[in-house]
């Protein structure tokens, strides 16, 4: 194909052209920038801001001395979640119990119209409440549509496409389908029972992240939690990186066993806390809490303005029934409980049968690290008539061989079932 143009709109535009009608397809290789300025008679920098555009866009990827390279269409991505009508017992979804979720009533309430505040006053009581303890004086609070919603727009906010971003490796689907996305570049931190290793987080920092994401409590999917000791190591290693931006993706608060430690630094400038309600409250509920520094809440009203981004006010009213309940918190609260009671003695039942050792996990799944690829497992349990997860999907870097099983709603003989069969399978 014949690129033209003059200008770095122009070229940037008859490059554009030629992916769309097909002339430029997936994997090929844009002339060099000195080759193409010569062509095209314009100076280096010209043709350089095009592909840079380009590589903004999403539209091509520039390689260094690799070159600039036609990007194809994304390949579809795992998710949450499994088909409905699946003929097999779905132990992959990494859904909660239906039947541990509260009843969500509407009041009457009288309508939102534009320009009302964006958080209705109960739900700021509310997160107020679960989140003071835990943020430093003064955050602001924002709500956003879910965990995965308000890494995405907190992420637009702080970064740029390319920026590299330190993340949990194995790390949750939803944030790495956000990253992919956007076009950042995730550098891998290795987990371990206790959440992010110190020394990996300390090599992502040393190699230029710009933020970090990381999971303080049942973390997806390995199910491990952030002690005292951890956090405060960490909280010490990025008091050192004060521009690096701190996300915390809280998301399993509500119903976690365990104590919440805090790893941002005292002079931090940029972080945000998010909870999530979907995992209490059920997923199709798309609201989380979001606590963060003025200066990133400033940024974030852009695009949740009244009128325009707000979470809907019928959502809080909903989510407001439920928190402002006795019988319904307690349920929630017998919830957690469950859970835990349901991943502690399914991990029992495995190590009896000698599959697995029992580690601190936390959360509706069980993770099960494996010596290579997971799929002849993941088969295999199929034919016994269960559909689990193969960790490879969660891998940032590493193979990530492992199967995440979601025993949220698994009965105790279930629970026996699926022992017997992991111990037949992995033999």
């Amino acid at each position: 194909m014949k690129i033209t143009g003059h200008s770095a709109e122009s070229i940037f535009d008859s490059i554009r052209e030629g992916i769309g009608d097909g002339r430029l397809t997936a994997g090929s290789v844009l002339p060099p920038v000195r080759e193409l300025a010569e062509r095209l008679g314009v100076n280096r920098n010209t043709v350089a801001a095009a592909y840079k555009r380009l590589d903004a866009a999403g539209l091509a990827s520039t390689g260094g001395r690799r070159g600039t390279t036609v990007r194809g269409v994304p390949a579809p991505v795992a998710r949450e979640g499994s088909p409905p009508g699946l003929a097999l017992h779905d132990l992959a979804g990494g859904n909660p119990d239906p039947r541990l979720l509260p009843s969500l009533r509407l009041a009457p309430a009288p309508p939102r119209l534009y320009g009302v505040g964006t958080v209705d006053p109960r739900m700021q009581r509310l997160a107020r409440a679960s989140l003071d303890a835990d943020c430093p004086q003064g955050y602001a609070l924002e709500l956003s549509h879910g965990a995965v919603d308000g890494i995405e727009r907190l992420l637009a906010a702080w970064l740029l496409p390319g920026d590299r971003i330190a993340v949990e490796d194995p790390c949750f689907l939803g944030s790495l389908n956000v990253l992919n996305a956007a076009g950042h570049t995730p550098l891998p931190v290795a987990v371990d029972t206790h959440g992010m290793q110190v020394a990996s987080l300390r090599r992502a920092l040393e190699a230029g992240a710009r933020a970090v994401l990381l999971t303080p409590r049942a973390h997806n999917p390995t199910g491990a939690s952030l002690d005292a000791k951890r956090a405060r190591a960490l909280r010490q290693l990025l008091a050192g990186y004060p521009q690096v931006a701190v996300l915390i993706d809280d998301h399993y608060a509500l119903l976690s066993q365990q104590a919440y430690h805090s790893v941002l630094p005292v002079d931090g400038r940029r972080w945000a806390l998010l909870r999530s309600l979907s995992k209490p409250l059920g997923p199709d509920l798309r609201l989380a809490w979001l606590a963060c520094d003025e200066e990133t809440a400033v940024r974030l009203r852009l695009r949740l303005a009244a009128g325009t981004g707000w979470v809907s006010h019928l959502l809080q009213d909903a989510a407001v029934s439920v928190l402002e309940s006795a019988p319904q918190r307690a349920k929630i609260a017998s919830a957690g409980v469950r859970y835990q009671q349901r991943l502690q003695s399914l991990q029992m039942l495995l190590q009896a049968r000698g599959v697995q050792q029992a580690v601190p996990m936390e959360g509706l799944n069980l993770w099960l690290p494996l010596p290579d690829d997971s799929r002849p497992q993941v088969l295999a349990l199929a034919a016994r008539g269960w559909h689990v997860r193969a960790g490879e999907v969660f891998a940032v870097s590493a193979p990530g061989h492992g199967l995440r099983i979601t025993c949220a709603a698994l009965g105790t003989p279930q629970q026996r079932q699926l022992a017997d069969d992991l111990a037949a399978v992995l033999g």
